[in-house]
């Protein structure tokens, strides 16, 4: 009886209600667990907490976290742009800069001041002026590289390199003539040896091209973050600014294939429409290499960068005798590939061949076939737009570089031409068809004549003559041709 008594003292029947409550007290405790693991319940959690613990957590970021975290709300935004913050970041990055190298913007004065307490500066003063001082530092790390100089091109050989360790792009704005304005990210970009070819791809994203009131070409600088699907702070400036009313009327078709046809509006810019439609497929800029890094970075946002006059010395031992010692570089290419390049030095002009207000400076001429160059691809302009691409026959791009004879840079070029046929050949050492290549702009006219080899299909450049106007000659060398 003892036994069976013990045996029916033990809570065996009550174990079973514990064991519920405990599961179910469990899963409650697992659901708060998910709910204040919510991006919602951190975030509240987070706006609860006192400003000065807020200040505190927030003291202890770099300038990367502090920009990144000033997006996620109005109140992150104004803790995180603190100028007691970012005064600390600025002060904490100029002692990791080389302290051989003394930011312009800052004099010692200033930097006394920063070093001591904060001064009452307008809001948001540290913070821009933390981005502005590494901005500088980074450009005296990367300036000396453009004291590199090619001896073929007479440019900087590394102006890629320094483009893009700058982190500098471009955009475009496009304003309607109802007055929307839109900017729009870089679609891609291709570097050859003395130019870069932008490209913005078209869609429902630009408005049609007749529609179109201005184009505004900006470089973008931007600071390096550590978080790099962030849109990261940057300075615009000024590269061009169109007026399409006034180049709509003029823009001449240089090619078209079975979708688009390609508008010049002016030398370096064309506009890819869709036939038979007023829709823009593409719009494309080409950037010579000459001062293109200032002028992507150190105009304004309203203001181009406006290139310092240098006056040449004068340097004419014999006046009759006319333009001598320069140097010729040009490059024919595409989106894709390089067509053909050259360079051609001592090329010169005599004074009797000063004619109708144009320096004639013949490269290739037509008559020596030991200087003739065969052409590597054929002449077309591949295009892309979104899901669909094409190429446009008898058009590329044009870079060229004229020198004068100190070796700087007198006249440079970058834009699409088209080729032309011609219809009577004018040269009795080749019977294929002949072409021709004319660019013209303010500032002078390249003639290029190939011939097209059947045999070997290929084109051949029998002929490169440069002409420079004489009033752009006088001005740059203080002379009176």
């Amino acid at each position: 009886m003892r036994k069976s008594d013990t045996r029916r003292s033990r809570p065996v029947k009550h174990i079973a209600a514990p064991k519920a409550v405990t599961s179910r007290m469990r899963a409650l405790r697992a659901s708060k667990r998910a709910d204040n693991s919510s991006p919602a319940s951190t975030l509240n959690f987070m706006e609860r907490l006192p400003s000065e613990t807020l200040m505190k957590i927030l003291s202890y970021l770099d300038a990367s976290a502090l920009f990144s975290i000033s997006h996620v709300n109005r109140p992150f935004y104004q803790l995180a742009n603190d100028d007691a913050l970012w005064n600390k970041i600025y002060i904490a990055e100029l002692n990791k800069m080389n302290k051989r190298w003394k930011p312009k913007c800052m004099d010692e004065p200033l930097q006394k001041m920063a070093a001591s307490e904060v001064p009452d500066r307008p809001a948001g003063y540290w913070k821009r002026l933390h981005f502005q001082t590494v901005a500088a530092y980074d450009m005296n790390k990367w300036e000396s590289h453009l004291g590199l100089i090619s001896h073929h091109t007479g440019l900087p050989r590394q102006t890629e390199l320094v483009l893009r360790n700058l982190h500098v792009t471009w955009q475009l704005t496009v304003s309607d003539k109802s007055g929307h304005e839109c900017t729009h990210e870089l679609s891609r970009s291709q570097f050859c040896e003395t130019s870069v070819t932008l490209c913005w791809s078209g869609g429902s994203c630009l408005p049609n091209y007749q529609q179109i009131s201005t184009l505004q070409l900006h470089g973008v600088r931007r600071i390096a973050l550590n978080y790099p699907d962030l849109k990261t702070p940057g300075w615009r400036s000024l590269m061009a600014k169109l007026d399409m009313q006034a180049l709509t009327e003029g823009a001449q078709v240089i090619g078209q294939d079975r979708l688009v046809e390609l508008k010049l509006l002016q030398p370096g810019i064309i506009i890819g429409v869709w036939r038979d439609q007023s829709s823009v497929a593409f719009v494309m800029f080409i950037l010579h290499f000459h001062r293109l890094v200032e002028r992507s970075i150190q105009g304004s946002p309203v203001c181009p960068y406006v290139e310092p006059i240098i006056k040449s010395p004068f340097d004419d031992i014999d006046p009759e005798y006319g333009l001598h010692g320069y140097q010729l570089h040009i490059v024919l290419h595409n989106t894709a590939c390089e067509i053909v390049s050259g360079s051609f030095p001592e090329i010169f002009c005599r004074r009797t061949q000063i004619c109708d207000g144009l320096i004639q400076l013949t490269a290739i001429s037509r008559t020596t076939l030991s200087q003739h160059i065969p052409l590597s691809s054929r002449i077309n302009l591949p295009w892309m737009c979104e899901a669909l691409q094409g190429a446009v026959k008898n058009c590329c791009v044009m870079s060229l570089t004229l020198l004068d004879e100190f070796k700087k840079p007198f006249w440079c070029v970058g834009s699409p031409v088209s080729m032309a046929q011609e219809k009577t050949p004018v040269s009795y050492d080749y019977d294929g068809e002949h072409f021709l290549i004319h660019h013209q702009d303010s500032d002078g006219q390249v003639k290029m004549q190939l011939v097209w080899m059947k045999e070997q299909k290929q084109f051949v450049l029998i002929s490169l003559v440069v002409y420079v106007t004489v009033c752009k000659v006088n001005q740059h060398f203080s002379r009176n041709y």
